[in-house]
This record gives C-alpha cells, sequence and structure tokens, in this order.
C-alpha cells in the first residue's frame, strides 16, 4: 500500500499555496497519497485546527499528518515532528497537534526538525509549509528514519493547548465551547454521555444557561427535527453536543465564540 500524508491548514484555496505544498510531495514521493484535510481554517486560529485534526484523525489511514496553522512562522517556534499511536505528525510546535496526538494515545517520540538536508533551498521564513513540512513528511515517506530530522525533544516540552473543560455535578453538565465551524453550529465539550448520566435523553428540553442569559432548547437527534430558524440542540458526528440553527447560524445568533462556558441540564 502506497504510503499517505494528510494536510490542514489556513492557507485558503484562492491561491497556489496549498498546490505548492502537493507538487513538493509529488516531486519527491510521486508514489505517496495525499488526503487534503482541510485548508479553510480561520487564518491563524490554532484552536480550530486543532480541533478539526483531532475529530479527523481517528477515520484517516495511519501514516504520516501535517498540521499548518502557523502564526509564529519566521518567530522562535519550533518545527517538530511528533509520532504517537503509529502515527507521525509534523507541524510547528504551538499546540496545534497537540489535541490529535492526544487521541492518538499519546507521543511516544519528539524530534527538532532541524536537518537542512530534509529542506527545500532556500527556506522561505513565510512559507514552512511548502519549504520544511511538506519535503520532511515526503522524505519521511520514502523511508528516512523519524530520527533524522533532528535532535530528539523531551515529551513534556512540547507546547499544548489546553483540553477543553467538562465537569459533571449536581445534575448538570458544565463544558464549553469547543469550535464552530462553516454552518455556525457551535460544538461543546460536552458528550452525548455527559448528558446521559445526568439523565437527560434525546426528546428532553435543555436548560442551557451562558453566563447570565439562559435558554430553553429541544435536544433532538438532529438539526432537521426543528423547524427552520429555531435553535437546537444535538449530538454530532463526533459525539459531542452542539447548538445549532436549522437553516440557520447558531455562533450569530448565541454569540458564544470558542472557549465560552455553558451549563446544560434537563428542564421538567
Amino acid at each position: 500500500m502506497s504510503p499517505v500524508i494528510t494536510l490542514l491548514t489556513d492557507y485558503g484555496l484562492e491561491d497556489g499555496y496549498v498546490a505548492a505544498c502537493h507538487g513538493v510531495i509529488a516531486r519527491i514521493a510521486p508514489q505517496v497519497r495525499v488526503i487534503d484535510v482541510c485548508h479553510l481554517v480561520p487564518s491563524g486560529d490554532v484552536r480550530r485546527g486543532a480541533a478539526i485534526l483531532a475529530q479527523t484523525v481517528p477515520y484517516l489511514p495511519e501514516g504520516i499528518h501535517v498540521g499548518i496553522v502557523d502564526p509564529g512562522a519566521g518567530g522562535a517556534r519550533r518545527a517538530v515532528a511528533v509520532e504517537a499511536g503509529g502515527r507521525i505528525y509534523i507541524g510547528p510546535d504551538n499546540g496545534l497537534l497537540s489535541w490529535a496526538i492526544t487521541t492518538s494515545g499519546g507521543a511516544t517520540a519528539a524530534y527538532e526538525i532541524t536537518n537542512r538536508d530534509l529542506f527545500l533551498t532556500p527556506v522561505s521564513p513565510t512559507f514552512h509549509g511548502r519549504d520544511l513540512f511538506s519535503p520532511v513528511a515526503a522524505r519521511l515517506s520514502t523511508g528516512r528514519k523519524l530520527s533524522d530530522v533532528g535532535p530528539e525533544i523531551p515529551l513534556d516540552r512540547l507546547a499544548s493547548l489546553p483540553s477543553p473543560v467538562t465537569h459533571v455535578r449536581e445534575g448538570a453538565v458544565e463544558g464549553e465551547v469547543v469550535s464552530v465551524d462553516r454552518f455556525g453550529n457551535t460544538q461543546l465539550s460536552i458528550a452525548a454521555d455527559d448528558l446521559a448520566a445526568v439523565g437527560v435523553r434525546v426528546g428532553d428540553t435543555l436548560g442551557v444557561w451562558m453566563g447570565r442569559r439562559q435558554l430553553s432548547l429541544p435536544y433532538r437527534e438532529s438539526f432537521a427535527a426543528v423547524p427552520p430558524g429555531e435553535l437546537v440542540a444535538f449530538t454530532d458526528s463526533a459525539g459531542l453536543i452542539a447548538l445549532a440553527v436549522n437553516s440557520g447560524d447558531a455562533a450569530q445568533r448565541l454569540g458564544l465564540p470558542p472557549g465560552a462556558h455553558v451549563r446544560l441540564c434537563a428542564l421538567p
């Protein structure tokens, strides 16, 4: 089976940045299969990129996963290659890879990418995706050892984003907004199992506390279970509770940014 490289970036699709990364990989490792995870991560939004990668990785083949959401490009941040669960993660050491690494069972080895023999020449300080991350991934896919990329890093020195917080207590579940997708669906850190633990079932009415605001929302199987324009809570494809508006934008309606705290419980 041909090796697989996956790409996640905030490069967008209006320019040639993604194509340049594909081209570098194809020139070095023409046999490799490249899977585009996402290139529409909001610019510099490391948390959104981390959530997308972590929630997609379980459905991807084992391989080399390149993540490039890199507002610190050209600065002091390290470039790293990390082994976890039979996969290799490559990207900036800014926390972008951390949730996916945890999803894969945790890091077992990590290296700083410093071996310039693996890079393109010259290296643009503002386009490490093309000149550093893509060629390193391609060369690893051809059989280069992970340790060839540079010196080993203690695992506890890797940058990590704080994990989303969830607490189950006093008949309620407290969590936070993990991310907002392009449809405006607002994904919470609260899992369906967390609601079940406090006796909430599909078909119930949820009390939703957002700071000083309180709403009553139907908890249904999907957003299509309510009329267009109505708010609803449902379990999304990642097994997490999402707040949505059927044919609308819940993020705009509710004004809940990533990291905002939310409390859920069943209403009589």
